[in-house]
């Protein structure tokens, strides 16, 4: 498939879907033409740990695009982002520890936020205030009140922010939201998520230690709480501990459920759910490694589970979202998707109701790129991206309800339009969190 017929599909797909979305012609921004130094983009990456790299070299593979500045608390992270820019790149980026640093400098356009959870927030809240657009890693905040914050922040400075949820510059996933609602599953009572892998735990119990000597650890917690330094709570297990993040369900259910509510188009009115710590009983982990949660809809109910250690979840798949309609059943997953017809209906015959069963799709997305790319031409166009700041918040939004009512193992009900928990005073306290001094949540 041709780029301009799959710009063609995407912008069709797009009318009803709202998610793939159409900028600036491609052709502009192929990564393959000259490039003068007055057309540079100019970037700087704020957390150099693996994902944040993932991000900034996917920006590298554009050649108008031009990284200027590091900046991590961790100097061996630094050291190595500097070495695999300098694999792409002749100009030799700045490097700093405060990435406040980077946002003073008048010469960045935009920032990638690829820090820990806990700090998604306020850098990027700080760079629209000081004029940068912002790519900014899933989940974008650790609390309801946060994501809130950042996407006032993000409008009233007008400012483009991408949120890196990449199935959302997927055409494979754009193909099943608009095959999804088409209607030809029938009525869609039930939407199923799962995440079944794990590859970060367990953790076990070591000692805390003096953190490495490359390591600013004060500045790391940030607006966490002051705890000593212990190496599974930091670089990457950091997620599995609610000081700083929201376990499986904010990690990978950020990416599937987006797409469940991508296509269904709905926001929740409940949620409830249980868990615990069952396949790694006397691990130090605190998140989850099983969990079910039901989140209400006006229309369906989504089921969110994850099983940390197993790898055969529902179909076969380790990760994935199961569309169960009265018709058939849709299937997908990061590799394809695929639709199996529905065996009965409520009393009517197989001829009533029996759609041809559609065999596996199989997925040759490039979508963590086409993601970058979509980011970058909304730079020009000021067009939103795709997985654009608001949409991205009520996502996550889902995610938090789904952990609030596990944590509480109490149903707890939701108002989208006041983005407000009623009943229980235990899960309204949990709408936001406490930030350690003298670190604040930046306000518009």
């Amino acid at each position: 498939m041709t780029r301009v017929n799959r710009r063609n599909f995407i912008r069709s797909s797009a009318t009803v879907a709202t998610g793939v979305g159409a900028t600036k012609a491609a052709a502009v921004w192929s990564g393959t033409r000259g490039v003068s130094p007055n057309d540079k983009i100019h970037v700087a990456l704020i957390g150099c740990g693996g994902m944040g790299l993932y991000d900034l070299y996917d920006h590298l593979r554009l050649d108008q695009v031009e990284c200027l500045a590091l900046a991590d608390v961790d100097s061996a992270q630094l050291e190595r982002g500097l070495k695999g820019v300098g694999e792409k790149r002749s100009r030799r980026p700045d490097t700093y520890r405060d990435f406040r640093r980077v946002l003073d400098r008048d010469d960045i356009d935009a920032v990638i936020v690829g820090t820990p959870d806990h700090w998604h927030a306020i850098p990027t809240i700080m760079a629209c205030q000081a004029g940068k657009d912002v790519y900014v890693e899933k989940p974008l905040a650790t609390t309801i009140e946060e994501g809130r914050a950042m996407v006032d922040v993000a409008r009233k400075h007008d400012r483009v922010v991408q949120v890196g949820t990449q199935f959302r510059s997927s055409e494979h996933m754009a193909k099943v939201v608009e095959f999804v609602r088409s209607g030809e599953l029938g009525e869609i009572r039930k939407v199923r998520t799962w995440a079944y892998h794990d590859s970060l735990g367990p953790l076990g119990n070591p000692p805390d230690t003096d953190p490495p000597d490359s390591v600013d650890y004060d500045f790391w917690l940030g607006p966490a709480p002051k705890r000593p330094f212990n190496p599974m709570r930091f670089h990457i297990k950091y997620r599995w501990f609610w000081d700083y993040s929201g376990g499986a369900t904010t990690d990978y259910g950020a990416h599937v459920i987006d797409v469940a509510a991508w296509a269904m188009g709905e926001e929740p009115i409940g949620a409830s759910g249980f868990g615990g710590n069952f396949g790694y009983p006397d691990d130090m982990m605190e998140t989850f490694d099983s969990q079910v949660s039901t989140v209400q809809f006006p229309s369906f109910t989504l089921v969110w589970e994850h099983q940390m250690g197993n790898g055969m979840g529902p179909w076969g798949h380790d990760l994935g979202i199961e569309f169960h309609g009265n018709n058939g059943i849709l299937v997908v997953n990061p590799k394809g998707w695929e639709v199996r017809s529905e065996t009965k209906t409520r009393g009517r015959t197989p001829r009533e109701y029996r759609i041809k069963g559609i065999p596996w799709q199989r997925s040759t997305d490039d979508y963590h790129f086409e993601h970058v790319r979509n980011f970058v031409e909304c730079l020009e166009s000021r067009d939103k991206p795709n997985a654009d700041i608001e949409v991205h918040h009520k996502t996550v939004n889902i995610c938090h309800l789904a952990n609030i009512a596990t944590r509480l193992e109490s149903a707890v009900s939701w108002d989208p339009a006041t983005e407000e928990i009623g009943g229980d005073p235990r899960a309204k306290a949990m709408l936001g969190r406490n930030y350690r001094a003298p670190w604040k949540l930046p306000t518009v």
